[in-house]
């Protein structure tokens, strides 16, 4: 892994920090738990993520998600998939194990990071920085009487929904084209959830939020406003994309766009085809600079958790994308703020580390 915050280092590889993949959800989906963990750390051709292709592709480091799945997915993946025997509280607790078991195993090539100083010190050393968070929180009791063991095992960021309703809320979803207008917002719990996660600095996800709980967000939380994997409405109108409304919001409050690579969140007839260039994301990472500035702009893949341009194929093909950057005109200053400084930027923002 090169090393990124050493200046007189000999720099082959751009560096990524990225906001947001489903590698752990892929993994507990494999029959062994442990065939799977030495499948990540020593590669395999399952996915898109291992840690010989990250290290081929520059992945520095990231949010890692734990994600329950609807048990009809679950079930089409694993035939010995048993709904009574794993609620969703099960589900998480195994993926959170699994992301330890990662670092345990990995002989010091991997780290589960709780601050930004740790994150760091993982890219000072060329080591993976896994940071733990929560795409839907499910499993979570309406009293969130799990979020503090959760929070000692590592947890840094949490969004309360995914397309789903839940507890907490309702998520985002529908057909393309469609708006992110629709449904209920936050629940009085999910009220108490966003003033509990302000309490412990832990990061809000907005990406999965419809434009009810979006709104109730920027005005109960005093943190920055998140969106770890999302992308431009007017440029793709996926119900899950942002709004220029509520870029303008995030923007206020110095927050921060992640922009995902999945073809449906990226180009603009909303088709799930690869053969969409790498110009696409580029595209809305213009589109979200426009509107945020350069700061408070990055990468948030969604890496096995969608399809990607071909031209990318998995994260060995990172270097593809920052060469599509380059061939737009960005410079190295501002290829090194979106790959990693912005996001390291608004973490220490964040969680006040």
């Amino acid at each position: 892994m090169t090393n990124i915050l050493n200046p007189k280092s000999s720099v082959s590889l751009q560096p990524v920090f990225d906001g947001h993949n489903d590698l752990l959800l892929r993994l507990w989906l494999q029959p062994s738990a442990d065939t799977a963990v030495a499948d990540f750390l020593h590669g395999s051709a399952r996915g898109h993520l291992d840690l010989p292709r990250m290290r081929q592709g520059g992945f520095a480091g990231g949010l890692f998600a734990v994600f329950v799945p609807p048990a009809q997915y679950v079930k089409q993946n694993n035939a010995a998939y048993d709904e009574a025997q794993h609620s969703p509280l099960a589900i998480t607790e195994a993926q959170i194990a699994l992301l330890q078991r990662i670092a345990d195993q990995s002989e010091g090539m991997a780290r589960l990071c709780r601050t930004v100083a740790e994150i760091e010190q993982c890219l000072l050393q060329g080591v993976l920085a896994m940071v733990l968070h929560i795409e839907g929180a499910e499993a979570l009791d309406e009293e969130c009487s799990q979020l503090d063991s959760w929070v000692a095992a590592g947890l840094r960021s949490i969004g309360p929904l995914w397309n789903l309703q839940n507890v907490f809320g309702t998520g985002v979803t529908g057909d393309f084209p469609g708006s992110p207008d629709r449904g209920e917002g936050l629940t009085p719990a999910g009220l108490n959830l966003l003033r509990l996660c302000n309490q412990k600095r832990l990061l809000i996800d907005l990406s999965h939020m419809n434009e009810k709980a979006f709104w109730q967000t920027a005005q109960h939380s005093s943190a920055p406003l998140i969106a770890t994997h999302s992308n431009v409405h007017a440029l793709c109108p996926q119900p899950r994309n942002l709004t220029a409304r509520q870029l303008a919001a995030i923007a206020e409050s110095d927050g921060f766009v992640g922009v995902n690579f999945g073809n449906a969140f990226l180009r603009a007839d909303g088709k799930r085809d690869s053969d969409t260039p790498l110009g696409e994301i580029v595209r809305h990472l213009d589109g979200l600079m426009d509107k945020l500035g350069e700061d408070r702009i990055g990468l948030g893949s969604d890496f096995d958790g969608i399809s990607v341009p071909a031209g990318l194929g998995d994260v060995a093909g990172l270097p593809r994308l920052i060469d599509a950057m380059i061939a737009a005109g960005y410079s190295d200053r501002l290829i090194e703020k979106i790959c990693w400084r912005n996001w390291l930027r608004v973490l220490k923002k964040t969680w006040g580390e």
